[in-house]
């Protein structure tokens, strides 16, 4: 595979999904502008928008991320979302690639609720991200309006 198998990733995958772990996010990046070689490029325990301060303009980037929202006073929700991210300046021989080589990364980061192809970095707020994570889990608490 293309490193997204890699020890330090599935580690951190791991802290992601863990209740007893601060960790609620981390990002893959290319290794270098050639080739398809992945490596984690950050964890952190900020949320969305700490993640989307990392998210590079000029690079495709995947982000695996614990988001948890109330669905009313009595309970609170935890559900992850994959971005596969594609900044405006990325070249377009890696974009190309983007759509063969998210498959080995959606294999590995396999348990999410949406995927969210990320554009821009309004695309990863929760404003974005949890109206889209309440529709995917069925019952919807806000009539709607995320």
């Amino acid at each position: 595979m293309s490193g997204v198998d890699a020890p330090e990733i599935l580690a951190a995958y791991d802290a992601v999904r863990s209740d007893k772990d601060a960790t609620n996010w981390l990002l893959i990046s290319y290794a270098s502008a050639m080739g398809d070689k992945l490596t984690l490029t950050g964890t952190g325990t900020g949320g969305l928008e700490e993640l989307a301060g990392k998210l590079d303009d000029g690079q495709a980037q995947y982000a695996y991320v614990r988001v948890e929202y109330a669905n009313d006073t009595e309970s609170k929700r935890v559900k992850f979302a994959l971005v596969i991210w594609i900044g405006e300046n990325t070249k377009v021989m890696r974009k190309a690639r983007v759509s063969i080589e998210s498959g080995n990364v959606k294999r590995v980061l396999a348990h999410h609720s949406i995927t969210v192809d990320a554009r821009d970095k309004s695309d990863v707020t929760e404003k974005e991200i949890v109206p889209r994570l309440r529709k995917a889990g069925g019952a919807d608490y806000n009539g709607g309006r995320g």
